[in-house]
Formats: structure tokens, sequence, C-alpha cells
């Protein structure tokens, strides 16, 4: 199952050559360039370019030769940060030369942070002393141990030629077909995000959906990936060997998954990394296993007031998802099941913030259908890539240009007075202890004080405060009956103060008035509400009466009175949903905002009387010059 295929889109491999002084550097790579042995080089050699036929995977190679004196070290030091893969060289016939790498070479390459790949170099190999034959592998095995950046060591000689094109060949190699993505050193497997990758790879090869590769199926895959088919002979052979080494691997279907795996992890045993990346890039994976920029066509936004919603293709996608995860029908999902569904991605990108625990979830735990959707939504808004990434790592197999839409620009969506919008962003503000976290919460049913999941939750609040310090999201359905800066991504402000505390409430206006500022500055002019939390406690002296003024003087509408604590939420989410579906309303208008409108209507009244009365000057003229042709034609 293996085949030609070409390495990665790179243009250039840039390899440097480093080691002390006589160990065979500069003639190493003349050597190389020539084909020859040179009979004299400069102390450094300039640049030299390889041709792109060189090697089989049509990469040109550029060699860059280094000085070994400390007067040049901080030009050597430079050249070896922008290494795509370094060569460290020793002379077989100076030992020194090879205790050398590991008390200052190597050292040296970790201090500069150097994380190309390192090919270690026996030169001279002709030179050495036949009398004391040393194994390389037992000269090796206790460096590569110690330094995991060494992938290969070689020994050569360029008086012979011995090896020489080799270690450009593993040097490139290092580069275009890395081994530390594929493979775990210490488990001696392959790697959890190679086999992810591979899963990904198996189930959409896997065409019948039987859970195993039939005979058609393999010789499809090898052509997709090799360009070169598998006669029937070598179907049974792979198949034969395959089940001698994993009983497990092959069935009466064909090749199981297990199966997949060792014909891989065969190629790296045998060094054939290039087989395995041939089959990750047909399948659009780069280096870090995770899927090219070119597989996930994400559409642009045109301005900062827009936004990225999921397509209605991509939401029925996932709710067909769900309903296949969901075996016991319960309308929600086990975190196990949550896990499945994200095992051919690289990892579950629910397991961190902002994702976690941002959704609705059921009081076991659970997450429910609206929570599903709900954070698919958030990760759309936040990282469209991100989301259009994992769309496809769970199989979604429609055009990925028709899973992610831009929408209209919310300036556009006020003065037409309604919006297009499937998700909406609400900024929560608030002076600490507000009671922000408790709102949130209680939008996904949760406990204020315990963010993380707890079992058989009875009590949605808790008395216990647990300030925020980190940025939060909260994502959930909300059901309505019948229906370039921080502000232009805003769809509704809310401000919450504690109604029993008359600090809260000052710093709540104090607040509002400064984003007020911030929207008329920057014409990001979004609807606002107003929140008093803690409605079961006594309010403040005049906190009401100063509620009720604040907000005729904005034109806002009157404070929303919600108490956590005895479960009044006063249908407050659908409140902010109907404030987002109608951005034109709930706008704050200050004496500035006032002044500069009153302004502008002045400027317009002024601009037509101006046009009345110069329409009526020129009607004037004209019935003057009637009545003075009709006297002239009367005379």
């Amino acid at each position: 199952m293996v085949g030609h295929s070409s390495a990665s889109s790179r243009r250039e491999v840039r390899i440097v050559v480093a080691g002390d002084a006589d160990t065979g550097k500069s003639t190493l790579i003349a050597a190389m360039a020539s084909e020859s042995f040179p009979e004299s080089v400069p102390s450094v050699l300039p640049p030299t370019r390889l041709p792109h036929n060189s090697f089989p995977d049509s990469v040109p190679l550029t060699l860059i030769d280094t000085p070994s004196s400390l007067g040049k070290q901080g030009t050597r030091n430079e050249e070896l940060k922008r290494a795509d893969a370094v060569v460290l060289t020793y002379a077989c016939d100076e030992p020194g030369s090879f205790e050398r790498l590991s008390t200052y070479w190597l050292p040296e390459l970790q201090n500069l942070e150097v994380k190309a790949p390192v090919i270690v170099v026996g030169c001279k190999l002709d030179l050495r002393d036949e009398s004391r034959p040393v194994s390389l592998e037992s000269l090796t095995t206790r460096i590569m141990r110690q330094f995991r950046e060494i992938v290969t060591c070689i020994e050569c000689s360029a008086a012979t030629l011995y090896q020489v094109p080799e270690v450009f060949y593993f040097a490139q190699k290092a580069v275009l077909h890395p081994v530390d993505p594929l493979f775990d050193y210490e488990r001696h497997a392959l790697t959890d995000r190679c086999v992810r990758a591979l899963r990904r790879i198996f189930v959409l090869c896997d065409q019948n959906m039987d859970g195993a590769l039939n005979d058609e199926e393999l010789n499809e895959f090898q052509v997709r990936c090799f360009n070169a088919p598998l006669q029937p002979s070598e179907i049974v052979k792979i198949k034969t060997i395959v089940e001698e080494k994993v009983p497990r691997g092959v069935n009466s279907l064909g090749l199981t998954f297990p199966g997949f795996i060792f014909v891989h992890n065969t190629f790296l045993q045998k060094g054939r990394t290039e087989a395995l990346w041939a089959v990750l890039r047909k399948f659009g994976y780069d280096n870090d296993l995770t899927l090219r920029d070119d597989f996930l066509p994400v559409p642009s936004k045109q301005a900062s007031d827009q936004s990225m919603e999921l397509t209605s293709e991509a939401v029925e996608f996932l709710n067909g998802i769900f309903r296949l995860l969901d075996t016991d029908k319960d309308r929600s999902l086990r975190p196990a099941e949550v896990d499945k569904l994200f095992d051919a991605a690289p990892e579950s990108p629910w397991n961190d913030v902002p994702y976690k625990d941002a959704a609705e979830k059921t009081d076991m735990g659970y997450v429910s259908l609206n929570g599903f959707l709900s954070q698919w939504a958030l990760m759309t808004l936040l990282d469209p890539r991100h989301s259009l990434a994992n769309l496809i790592y769970i199989g979604y197999s429609g055009n990925p240009a028709a899973a992610l839409r831009v929408t209209r620009r919310r300036s556009v969506d006020r003065k037409k007075q309604q919006t297009e919008r499937n998700v909406f962003q609400c900024y929560v503000f608030g002076s600490k202890n507000a009671g922000k976290s408790a709102l949130l919460y209680s939008l996904l049913g949760r406990c204020a004080s315990e963010p993380m999941i707890t079992v058989n939750v009875s009590e949605p609040f808790s008395n216990n405060y647990t300030p925020t310090t980190v940025e939060q999201y909260a994502a959930n359905v909300v059901e309505l009956r019948g229906v370039r800066d921080c502000l232009a991504a805003c769809d509704v402000a809310a401000f919450v103060y504690d109604s029993s505390d008359e600090y809260s409430w000052k710093k709540s206006i104090d607040l509002l008035e400064k984003v007020v500022r911030q929207g008329e500055l920057t014409g990001y002019r979004v609807p606002f509400l107003l929140i008093a939390a803690k409605d079961d406690l006594t309010p403040f002296p005049r906190g009401v009466l100063d509620s009720v003024k604040v907000t005729q003087e904005l034109g806002i509408e009157a404070p929303i009175h919600v108490s956590m604590k005895l479960g009044d939420s006063n249908n407050v989410y659908s409140k902010i949903v109907s404030a987002a579906e109608h951005p034109h309303l709930s706008i704050p208008e200050t004496d500035f905002t006032r002044k500069r409108k009153q302004h502008h209507q002045f400027l317009h009244h002024s601009f037509i009387f101006a046009l009345v009365g110069a329409a009526m000057a020129v009607a004037g003229f004209k019935v003057c010059r009637a009545r003075a042709m009709k006297k002239n034609s009367s005379a």
C-alpha cells in the first residue's frame, strides 16, 4: 500500500550545517553539490542550492555552511535560528568531536531555541582507524535518548562519496515528513492526534459504513493516495499479514480500523514516514495534523459589525448528528457521547474555555439539543475557522463554503429596523457582586456558584459569591412567542445592578454613560437594557424613582426587575432577544445626541426651505417673464 506521492507545498528546504572546525562541513557540502571529492574548499562556502530533482520529493534544497570561529558566532546562530533542519558534524577519526556534540552543540541549539530536526553526521569515515571498529548504534543510542530533537544518525565519506546524498535526503525527509507529530516515543505507538486523523480517513473511505474496508474500498484508497491500484494478490497479502499480527484487524467484511492503524504503524516502523504523510496530506492535513487552510474556505467579513453564523444546511446536519448520537432518545448527550462526536478531531474543542460549561445542560449534566446547537453557534461566532474545521472532522460532507454565512451589517439592520440574524451577542456590564454571573448561569439553568456541572441540582441559586476573573460566555436558545471596536460585535448591551445597593446603581449608570459615549463616537449604537437584580432585597432609598428618571431621560425601557434567588427572571432573556430583533429601539439618547440630531434636523429643514425658496423664485421669475412677453405681443 505504498507509492510515490508529492510532499507538502514547500518551495524550499533550508539545511544549516554546523559543527567543530575540521570535521568536514564544507567538504561535505561541496561533495554533494559537485558529486565529486574537492581537493580544496574555502573555510566557509556560500549558500549552495541543489536542484529540485535531487530527491524524489522535488523540493529544492539550500545548504548553508557555517563558521566555527567564536568571532563569527553571531552569524552562525542567526543561520541556525532560520534553519528548517540542522546537520551537526563530527569527525569519525576524532572521538573528541563526537563528545562535543552532547557537551556543546546540542545544548547550544536548545539555548537558541532551535526547533528544527537534527541530523548527526559522522564525516571522514574513510579515515577511521579500522583496528578499533565502532558500532554507530552503540555510539549514538545514548545521545539520541538524551536529545529527542535528533531524528537520524549517519556516517559518510566525502572522499568516496559514501552516503553523502543520504545525509541530505534524511535532512529533507525530516522536514517534509516529520516523525514527531506521528509517533509517541514514550508509548512506542502512534500519537493520539495521528490516530484521530486516521479514524476520520477510515470513516471517509468506508463508503458503505459497515465498519470495514472491503477490497473495492481498499483499492480506491490506494489509488486516491498513491495513484496506483492494488492487485487482488496484494490485497490478500495485506489482509494475511494484518490477521497474523492483529486478529481484530480483519473480519469477514474487510480491513477494520485496528488493521488500518496497524498498516500505517508499519510504515513508521520501516522508516516510510513519507507514505503515511502522503495519506494524511491527501486528506488535507498539515504538519500539526490539523486541516490546511485550503480545505477551510471561511467567508470574509467586510466590516467589523458583521458576524458569522452557521447556514441552515449546517444546522440541519448538526441536528442529524445529534439524533445519531442520542441512542437512548432522551434528547440529550452524555459526556461519553460528546467525546465520541469528536473522536476524529485533533481534540475535543469543548473541553477548554471559552466553550467549557458555556451551554445549557440537563440536571444530570448532559448536553441538551438547545445547548448543543448553541455551543456550535458560539464557536462559529468566536472562531469561524475552528468551527468549520470541526464540522468537517465530525463528518460534514457538504460544500464547506456553504456551511458558514456572513450576516448583514448591524448598522444596516438599524436603518432597516429589522435583523436577519439568528445569533445575538449581548454584552453584560455591571459592578462587582451586582449579579452578572447569576444572570448568566440562570440562562443555563445552573447554580451561580458552581460553574462546573453538579448532579441533581435542586436549587438554581446560591448565596455564595464567586467573583468572575476570566471572560465568560453563556450560550443558549431563547424561544420567543410569535416570533473596528468592541461595540461593533454587540447586539444588545445589558447593565446589571444590585437594586438594594446604591453604589452598584451608580457604578452601572457610570458604565452605561461611558458605553453610550463610545457608541456615539464610533457610530456603533446598540439597544440598551437596565436589569435590576436581587429584587428580593429591599431597594435602596429613591432607587425606583432614580431608575425611572434615568430611563426616561435616556429614552430606554424601564429597568427589568429580576431575582435569581426566587427564580424570577421576569422573562429577561426573551426581552434581550426582542431588543436585538428590533435594533432601532431602546437606543439611549444623551444631550449630545439630541443636540446633534436637532442640528441635523435644522440643517435638513434649512436645506428644504432653501429649495422651496429657490423653486418659488424660479416660478416667480417665469411668471414675470411670461407677463412681459404677453405685453410685448399685445403692443
